[in-house]
């Protein structure tokens, strides 16, 4: 059992026999009374986020995890498949469970796969990626006193805003954080 105020971004604990990892946390202190956690949570088995606050001094069940890493490989639909490095099992997890994470999977990436037990949970991205641009916006420099920008679109199908001298077909570095376009590679 671990106390609420020890709950910060990436914590994963057990709540009414379902999984929870934190997304987003706040701690707020009135003037008077107890002290209270604001949480944003994604339920690790079915995706849904919700918000969750707690009083201080509540206690939750903290849960053990495995970490392996993997190499994703496809998606066929909603399921996408991934071989383990070093055993050559091949977990699948489904797409409502990876959320954002899918716009930045791309053929070969190596990632750190969740497990809980025997069952895959979640996927931790590098902090960066390299993709390849399908389509970009013909642009024209003009008269701009900063930094102009326009639109692309990666082979996930990710819109990431670039300098314009990024063309289709070149490649680039998308921080996975942010989604925000690093350096052409």
């Amino acid at each position: 059992m671990i106390d609420v105020n020890d709950l910060r971004k990436g914590v994963t604990f057990e709540l009414d026999n379902s999984l929870y990892k934190v997304l987003e946390y706040s701690h707020n202190k009135p003037g008077r009374g107890n002290a209270t956690i604001r949480t944003k949570i994604r339920d690790l088995r079915t995706g849904s986020v919700l918000e969750k606050t707690f009083t201080s001094g509540e206690r939750i069940q903290d849960v053990r995890l495995d970490y392996h890493q993997v190499q994703y490989l496809y998606h066929d639909g909603d399921l996408y498949y991934f071989m383990d490095t070093v055993t050559y099992d091949q977990p699948v997890l489904n797409a409502s469970l990876l959320g954002e994470a899918v716009d930045y999977l791309t053929d070969g990436l190596e990632v750190k796969l969740t497990f809980y037990g025997s069952e895959p949970l979640d996927i931790e991205l590098p902090t960066s990626v390299d993709m390849d641009v399908a389509e970009a916006e013909f642009a024209v420099k003009g008269d701009t006193a900063t930094g102009a920008t326009k639109s692309v679109v990666t082979g996930t199908g990710l819109k990431v805003q670039v300098p314009l001298f990024v063309n289709a077909g070149d490649r680039i570095r998308v921080d996975t954080r942010t989604g925000q376009y690093l350096t052409r590679v």
